[in-house]
């Protein structure tokens, strides 16, 4: 097996695990459960991480401007201008998961 083979094969058994996750995810609608559940599973530092990716998604929503949220939570423009170019294309699921948020 080559090198593109296996990358494709690792990039495959990820991309299956993360399903896998979602799926389990979905079928738990206990909430305290996922939450100790995503603090078991990730680090405090990549647990803030992943909130700070919501939070400044949530505020790009709201029309804070970019250099806005970067000196407000200590951002880097780069990580602001990827959640912002997600939010902005058709069918983002930023946007379903915002929808879903207002309800």
């Amino acid at each position: 097996m080559n090198n593109l083979e296996n990358d494709n094969q690792k990039e495959n058994i990820v991309d299956d695990t993360i399903k896998e996750l979602c799926h389990l995810i979905m079928q738990s609608r206990d909430e305290k459960f996922l939450y100790d559940f995503f603090t078991c599973l990730f680090t405090k530092p990549e647990l803030k991480d992943i909130a700070n990716r919501w939070l400044l998604v949530k505020e790009i929503d709201k029309g804070t401007t970019q250099r806005e949220i970067a000196k407000k939570f200590g951002m880097s423009l780069c990580k602001i201008t990827r959640g912002s170019k997600e939010l902005s294309k058709p069918e983002s699921a930023f946007r379903k998961m915002l929808d879903i948020n207002k309800q």
